[in-house]
C-alpha cells in the first residue's frame, strides 16, 4: 500500500519561532507572502529561556531599530514590560540605552497572539527534519542548490520558493549541569534532533556553541532586607516610536542587587573539577561577555566579589532570575554557592542553572542578504547564525525575513551597511569576521556610534522599512513632519540672538554657566554641557510648543554637531568603498600582485565590495589597493 502523507505549498518557510522566527515569519507575511512559521512546540513561541528583559547597552539600539524598519519586538516589550530603565544617562546620547523587564509569560501570549491573527500567516507545531533543494549548472556555480521545500519528521512535504532557518539553541540540544546531562532544548522542551543531519549533506558547515542560564529561585525564599532595591525610571520612555508614550506609564516591579563573595568563591573553587565546563563535559564554545559564575571566580581571581541581579520573571509567578550566577555546577554546588549570597541564605531552587549546548553555522558560509552562498533561496537568522541574545536574533530575523520575500518577488535584497545602522553592523561582523564564540552586541563595535543613536533610529532607517513595504504612509508622512520640524527648529535657533540681560545672566548663574560678555546666539548655549534646549526655554521668547521627540533631537544635534560632521566625513569615505562592487565568481587566484593569504581569504569570504574585504582579517591595505586597479581594469574589459 502507497504511504501517504500531506503535501502543501507556501511562498516561505520559517524553521524556528524563536526571536529571529517571529520576526521573519511577520516581515515575509506583511509583505503579502504565504508563510508558514514551524515550531518544535506552540509553547516556544518568542519564549525567553533565559534572561527576562530586552534591550541593554547596544541592544537597546537593536531594538530600536527593529522597530523603526517595522519590526515586532519593541511594541511586544511596550505591551508587557514590567519595568523600564534607560541606562548610562550620565554619558552621552550615543551610549544611552533602553531596557525593559518582561513579564515571560505575558511577552510570549502577546507575540503569539499577533502571530495568530497576522494574514498570510500559518503557524504549525512539528519537527523539521530534511532540506529539500534542486541542484542546478548556473552562471556563478557548477552545482548551484536551489532550494525548493522541507520536509517534516512525520513524512509531510512543504513546497516554498525560499527557507529561512531559524533554530536558535534547539538543533541536537543538550542541557547540562554537573554529571546531569538531559538531551532536551531550553526550560525542558524538545530538542531538533534531525535536521542537522540534512544540512551536513546540503554542504552547510555545523558547529557546537554553548550558553547558559542560571537557577531560578522562589521569591519567598529571598530576603530582599539584605539587597539594594532597583528601581525603574519615573518616566518610562517606549521602545516602540509608534507607542503613545502615556500607555506606557505604569507602576513598576522593582528589581534587587546583591553580592557574591569569598565564601561564594571558594566553594566554586574547591568544586571546580565537578564543572561540566572544566571537567571537558561540555565540547561547545561560550559567549566571552555573558560568562558563567564559575568563568568569572577562575577568570578574574582578583575580584572578591562579583553583582548578582534578582529580577522577577513575571507578575504571576514567583519565579525569580539570579542576573550574574549562570551555572553548569552540580546540583548540591548550586544551592551551596548561592546560599552563601546575602538575601539568598534560605533560597529555594524552582529550576536549576544548566548550560546548553546546541548545533550552529559560522555565518561566514552567508551573504550580507543573510542567504547561503552555496544554497540559493535558503536563508538564516538569529543564534542558528552563531550569535547570542533576543535583540541580535530578532534583528536578523527581520532582515533575513525581508531579504526572503524580495528574494521571491524577484527584487533586490535590503543591505544596510555599518554606517547606518548597528543591525549593519551585527550582520557585517557575522558574516566577514569568523567568530569562534557565539557573538554579542557591544557598543564598542560600533564605528559610527554618535551617529547610530538609539533616539534617532526611526530617522535613519523607516526609508528602508517604508520602501520594503512594513511601514505604512501614514507612519512615514508622520515621520517626514517630524524630520522637517527638526531641521526648521535647529535653524531658527541658530539665527536667535541672546543678550547679555540680567534675566539671561540669571538663568546662567542658576545653571552654573559663565555670564555672558557680549551676545550670542542661542545654539552656542546650548552647545555649553551645563545647558540644553530646554533649560534655555525661558529666554527664548518666541518658542512654539513641539513634540519631546523633536526637542530631544534639537538638542543632541546641536551639543554635538562638531562630532557628528566629523563622522559624516569619515562615512562618506566608507560609503565610497562599500560602493565599489566586486562582481560574483571572481578569481582572486587570477590576480596578480595580491598575497596568497589575501587570494585565499577574498575567495573563501567572497566579499560583495571592496569595503567588506578591507574588513576580512588576513587581507591588508596593500591587498585592496591591488584589488581596486584590477577591479578598474576588469570593468574596461567588460564594458
Amino acid at each position: 500500500m502507497e504511504k501517504k502523507y500531506i503535501e502543501e505549498e507556501y511562498d516561505i518557510i520559517v524553521v524556528g519561532a524563536g526571536h529571529a522566527g517571529c520576526e521573519a515569519a511577520l516581515a515575509a507575511s506583511r509583505l503579502g507572502l504565504e508563510t508558514i512559521l514551524f515550531t518544535i512546540s506552540m509553547d516556544s513561541v518568542a519564549l525567553m529561556p533565559c534572561n527576562p528583559n530586552v534591550g541593554g547597552s547596544s541592544k537597546g539600539h537593536l531594538v530600536r531599530e527593529i522597530d523603526a524598519l517595522g519590526g515586532e519586538m519593541g511594541k511586544n516589550i511596550d505591551k508587557t514590560y514590567i519595568q523600564s530603565k534607560m541606562l548610562n544617562v550620565s554619558k552621552g546620547p550615543a551610549v544611552h540605552s533602553l531596557r525593559a523587564q518582561a513579564d515571560k509569560g505575558e511577552y510570549t501570549k502577546q507575540m503569539r497572539l499577533t502571530l495568530q491573527n497576522q494574514e498570510h500567516l500559518t503557524l504549525r507545531q512539528g519537527e523539521v527534519a530534511e532540506l529539500l533543494y534542486d541542484t542546478k549548472i548556473t552562471d556563478e556555480m557548477k552545482d548551484q542548490k536551489i532550494i525548493c521545500g522541507v520536509r517534516m519528521y512525520s513524512g509531510a512535504v512543504y513546497h516554498a520558493k525560499a527557507v529561512i532557518l531559524c533554530t536558535g539553541t534547539y538543533l541536537k540540544a543538550r542541557c547540562i549541569y554537573g554529571d546531569v546531562v538531559n538531551y532536551t532544548g531550553p526550560n525542558g522542551l524538545s530538542a531538533a534532533n534531525h535536521l542537522s543531519d540534512s544540512m551536513r549533506d546540503a554542504g552547510i558547515f555545523i558547529r557546537r556553541f554553548k550558553t547558559g542560564t542560571p537557577a531560578r529561585v522562589d521569591k519567598r525564599s529571598v530576603d530582599f532586607s539584605k539587597m539594594t532595591e532597583q528601581f525603574g525610571d519615573k518616566r518610562v520612555v517606549p521602545f516602540s516610536f509608534e507607542t503613545d508614550p502615556e500607555s506606557v506609564q505604569k507602576e513598576q516591579v522593582s528589581c534587587w542587587l546583591t553580592y557574591t563573595n569569598e565564601d561564594t568563591h571558594k566553594i566554586i573553587k574547591d568544586n571546580i573539577d565537578r564543572s561540566p565546563l572544566y571537567s571537558g563535559d561540555i565540547q561547545g564554545t561560550g559567549p566571552r561577555y555573558c560568562p558563567s559564575i564559575e568563568d568569572k571566580v577562575v577568570r578574574f581571581a582578583d575580584k572578591d566579589r562579583h553583582q548578582v541581579f534578582i529580577e522577577p520573571e513575571g507578575l504571576y509567578t514567583n519565579e525569580m532570575y539570579l542576573g550574574g550566577m549562570s551555572s553548569s555546577m552540580p546540583e548540591d554546588v548550586q544551592y551551596a554557592m548561592y546560599r552563601t549570597v546575602p538575601g539568598l541564605e534560605n533560597v529555594r531552587i524552582v529550576r536549576n542553572a544548566y548550560a546548553i549546548e546546541y548545533d550552529c553555522i559560522s555565518a561566514i558560509q552567508l551573504k550580507s542578504s543573510l542567504e547561503f552562498k552555496k544554497i540559493k533561496g535558503l536563508f538564516a537568522g538569529g543564534q542558528f547564525n552563531g550569535s547570542s541574545g533576543y535583540e541580535e536574533a530578532a534583528a536578523q530575523g527581520i532582515i533575513a525575513g525581508i531579504n526572503a520575500a524580495l528574494y521571491v518577488k524577484g527584487k533586490e535584497p535590503l543591505i544596510l551597511d555599518r554606517s547606518e545602522s548597528y543591525i549593519g553592523v551585527l550582520i557585517d561582523d557575522l558574516v566577514t569576521k569568523e567568530s569562534f564564540e557565539p557573538y554579542r552586541m557591544m557598543t564598542s563595535r560600533a564605528e559610527y556610534r554618535l551617529l547610530l543613536r538609539q533616539d534617532n533610529a526611526d530617522i535613519r532607517l523607516s526609508k528602508y522599512g517604508y520602501e520594503v513595504g512594513l511601514i505604512s504612509k501614514e507612519r512615514y508622512d508622520k515621520l517626514q513632519l517630524k524630520i522637517k520640524l527638526i531641521d526648521e527648529e535647529i535653524e531658527r535657533v541658530k539665527a536667535v540672538n541672546i543678550g547679555t540681560s540680567s534675566n539671561v545672566q540669571d538663568l546662567l548663574r542658576e545653571n552654573g554657566s559663565t555670564e555672558l560678555l557680549t551676545g550670542v546666539t542661542l545654539a552656542e548655549l546650548i552647545k555649553r554641557p551645563e545647558l540644553s534646549y530646554e533649560v534655555l526655554a525661558p529666554i527664548d521668547k518666541d518658542r512654539t510648543e513641539l513634540p519631546w521627540d523633536v526637542k530631544e533631537q534639537v538638542n543632541i544635534n546641536l551639543k554635538y554637531e562638531g562630532y557628528i560632521s566629523r563622522q559624516m566625513r569619515q562615512v562618506e569615505h566608507f560609503k565610497k568603498l562599500e560602493k565599489k562592487i566586486i562582481p560574483d565568481g571572481l578569481d582572486y587566484y587570477a590576480i596578480n600582485g595580491l598575497r596568497k593569504e589575501a587570494m585565499q581569504k577574498l575567495d573563501k569570504f567572497n566579499p560583495r565590495s571592496i569595503g567588506q574585504a578591507s574588513r576580512i582579517s588576513g587581507v591588508s591595505p596593500a591587498d585592496i589597493s591591488v584589488l581596486l586597479v584590477y577591479l578598474e581594469s576588469y570593468r574596461r574589459n567588460n564594458n
